[in-house]
């Protein structure tokens, strides 16, 4: 499956720099009287993203001490556990989490930041199996994952 196109954005110049993952977490009240809040809020909130571009484009924020910066964003590969009948490369699927067992030391992958559970994905890669210590292991394959 080939890559997303870029979308265009603004994240705080301090920020604004390749390869930077992050969680858009959404509008602040802040943003209201903005007048470039669209292109700030063009992407969705809960979704991990990754910097592939840096523009020389500056704007005033009220939310980022020394403005924003525009970039262009791609939604980050998530890697994740997911049920191994469902870990097929370019298959479409409904992420539900693997696991609850909050103090297990695999967690973040059955939960993984980014993923949210009855959202669309697409497994891009599969990675492997789980982790030989893993409880659930023989029915959970390493992927990973990205918004449609």
């Amino acid at each position: 499956m080939a890559d997303t196109k870029p979308k265009v954005t603004l994240i705080g110049t301090g920020l604004a720099r390749i390869d930077l993952e992050f969680m858009y977490e959404g509008e602040t009240p802040e943003c209201d009287s903005c007048t470039v809040k669209k292109a700030c809020h063009n992407l969705k909130a809960g979704r991990k993203y990754r910097i592939v571009g840096v523009r020389k484009a500056h704007h005033s924020c009220p939310v980022h001490l020394g403005g924003a910066t525009t970039v262009e964003v791609v939604e980050a590969p998530i890697p994740a556990l997911i049920s191994a009948d469902m870990a097929i490369k370019n298959t479409r699927i409904t992420f539900e989490r693997s696991c609850t067992r909050e103090h297990c030391e695999h967690y973040g992958i059955c939960n993984p930041e980014g993923a949210i559970p009855g959202e669309k994905y697409v497994v891009i890669q599969v990675l492997g199996s789980a982790p030989g210590n893993c409880e659930k292991g023989r029915n959970l394959q390493l992927v990973e994952l990205r918004g449609l």
